[in-house]
């Protein structure tokens, strides 16, 4: 551990992610090191605010307490909680957005069990606008307000990873703005070897094609009443079609499980994607994987429940709660960082069946003890990760059931009766039916040289 004042900066094992070194370049480059040496350098503020958010449910006093419960014979500083918050303000929210950017990014090795679709890294774009924040007059001003909302929300957009559910970048702010918009401040992510998953309403042209320029293939949902006229019919069901200027593949498909009990349920997926090669890329296959965008969501619970345990922020205007967001972000990337690790240390461990319950309470417990400060930093895997190996997940079993939304505070409306099952259903069948498109659907030839939009060809 660090010597003197330095010595309550740390974050127990997980310092080995977010060491020393990588604290004070952001510090240097963002120009927030303190001027003199104060009883609280900026380097501690800095571990203040990742622990501020390792333990939600304290406060800044108590937080202080479990980054020096284990510095047992070492003096320590005994700040006052004005004292943390002026140490907030002085650091602003620029060295751990800094912070976050070095540390965001796809974890997982290429030969990671579930990270890739083929040659491509499996992605994806989604919003959550369930983080509360504190009803201050200055946070209502920024995030506006809503009628279906006890607090102020924030729209948070980011790219996932689907095998790790690991962070490649984030944006957020107030939920008026809309979520292609601020999915358009992270496309500079994207690369040619990702498949970029997402749900309805990212299917506009321009969107579309700010996405295809990226060079970055995409697989995504369609709204219902998307008109996509057919090019091309394709040996498999689907058919080829534009978009704006897109040339694109769409597959209709009708889903049917069948549950241990023997109970069937059915839906349908109305897919778009720039995987064109029907050979390469069945339909059937392209279905399944889709799947894999619910991972996201995944994210988001742990995320927002797992260590928020669904409560507000702590910060009563728009500065303090842009730190405090960065800061979340970037614990939740030091965690799946050494999730991800470990799964990787024993060959042919999906990540998916890491516990990340077990990790973070195992990172809580480490910081206490101030433990592994130094010693996680050799490359072994360390006590988390041995934890979350001991209880590894079983392998992820299908299943089915309805929607619902239990807050009583909820911005949803009463739930439709859609014939799922409340409780989750296990999986023992699944059929993919690839719907070929009515023949009395208008039909375009293939050497066209228009471009179809809201049902008018475009000579180009």
């Amino acid at each position: 551990m660090a010597a003197g004042r330095f010595a309550p900066g740390h974050l127990g094992e997980l310092t080995a992610v977010v060491p020393f070194e990588l604290v004070d370049a952001v510090l240097s480059e963002t120009r927030t090191v303190q001027r003199r040496l104060r009883s609280l350098p900026s380097r501690v503020g800095v571990y203040f605010l990742l622990a501020m958010c390792l333990f939600p449910e304290v406060g800044y006093r108590l937080v202080w307490d479990k980054m020096t419960a284990g510095l047992s014979g070492i003096p320590v500083a005994s700040p006052s909680a004005k004292a943390l918050r002026d140490l907030r303000r002085r650091l602003g929210s620029a060295p751990v957005r800094a912070l976050f950017e070095v540390l965001a990014g796809p974890l997982a090795r290429p030969t990671t069990p579930g990270v890739r679709f083929g040659p491509y890294r499996t992605v994806s774009f989604d919003g959550c606008s369930s983080q509360k924040v504190p009803d201050s007059e200055r946070n209502r001003f920024w995030l506006g307000r809503t009628a279906h909302h006890g607090y102020p929300t924030l729209e948070l957009m980011t790219l996932v990873e689907t095998g790790t559910r690991a962070l490649l970048g984030a944006v957020f702010g107030p939920t008026a703005e809309g979520e292609t918009s601020y999915a358009g401040r992270l496309l500079h992510l994207l690369r040619p070897d990702m498949l970029v998953l997402w749900d309805k309403g990212f299917d506009g042209n321009d969107f579309l094609a700010a996405v295809n320029a990226t060079r970055a293939q995409f697989l995504g949902r369609l709204r219902n009443n998307r008109r996509t006229p057919v090019l091309s019919r394709l040996t498999d069901g689907s058919y080829l079609s534009v978009l704006g200027t897109v040339k694109v593949r769409v597959i209709d498909a009708q889903i049917t499980v069948t549950c241990a009990d023997g109970t069937v349920f059915t839906g349908a997926y109305r897919l778009v994607t720039t995987l064109t090669d029907a050979r390469r890329y069945p339909a059937a296959a392209l279905t399944r994987i889709y799947h894999q965008r619910w991972e996201h969501e995944s994210a988001y619970y742990a995320l927002r429940h797992t260590i928020m345990d669904g409560r507000l922020l702590r910060s009563g205007d728009p500065a303090g709660i842009e730190q405090e967001m960065w800061a979340l972000l970037t614990l939740y990337q030091v965690l799946r960082t050494v999730m991800v690790e470990a799964a990787e240390s024993v060959p042919g461990t999906d990540p998916d069946r890491c516990g990340f319950t077990i990790a973070l309470q195992t990172a809580r417990d480490q910081v206490i003890h101030a433990a592994d400060i130094v010693a996680a930093a050799t490359g072994q895997v360390g006590l988390i990760g041995r934890k979350v190996l001991a209880a590894l997940l079983p392998p992820r079993r299908q299943r089915v059931s309805t929607r619902k939304v239990k807050s009583p505070t909820s911005r949803y409306g009463e739930r439709l009766d859609d014939g799922r099952p409340d409780a989750s259903r296990t999986v023992t069948g699944l059929d993919i039916t690839v719907l070929v498109p009515a023949a009395e659907e208008r039909v375009l030839p293939e050497a066209s040289p228009g471009v179809w939009t809201q049902g008018f060809m475009l000579r180009v």
